[in-house]
């Protein structure tokens, strides 16, 4: 199934088959595919650009297809390895969190920093965070081996 060209998300690179690499939902996937190309919310003189995941429910394509401005795809891929770090010695409290201090950590970012934390306002944090990391552990292969691709491409990139 080909990626709409025709709406206001204009794609340049795609995924035509993300369908089939989509994590546990490989092959059963409503996410068919990915592109990054020019946003929809491009004002005449300023364009931006982004990322999208292209949903289709078999009979058309989804409201629920998300874009993103690229920034925002690597703020989540930074979010992504500082949990799975942070998970990697979080059994190490009786709740999988340090009560008195909940900050995992500040990533500093154009000047200010993100603050990555463990979000006590979940009324069910506590059997919530245990989930989180039981789930992380069970797709520790899915996710290493996106990993490891990642750091060999910043590593070609220069990124070190």
């Amino acid at each position: 199934m080909k990626i709409p060209t025709t709406l206001k998300h204009k794609p340049v690179i795609t995924v035509e088959n993300y369908e089939n690499v989509d994590g546990r939902n490989a092959y059963d996937s409503d996410a068919k595919g990915l592109s990054l190309g020019l946003a929809q919310w491009n004002d005449r003189g300023n364009v931006n650009i982004s990322a999208k995941v292209w949903r289709h429910t078999g009979g058309k394509w989804s409201r629920l297809s998300e874009e993103l401005p690229m920034h925002r795809v690597l703020d989540l891929a930074i979010l992504v390895c500082k949990a799975n770090l942070y998970f990697r010695d979080a059994y190490r409290y009786p709740k999988f969190y340090d009560e008195e201090n909940t900050v995992i950590d500040r990533v500093g970012l154009q000047g200010d920093a993100m603050t990555v934390e463990v979000c006590t306002d979940n009324e069910k944090i506590d059997e919530d965070i245990k989930l989180f990391n039981d789930a992380l552990n069970k797709d520790g292969e899915l996710l290493g081996e996106r990993f490891a691709t990642l750091a060999k491409m910043l590593n070609e990139m220069g990124y070190k």
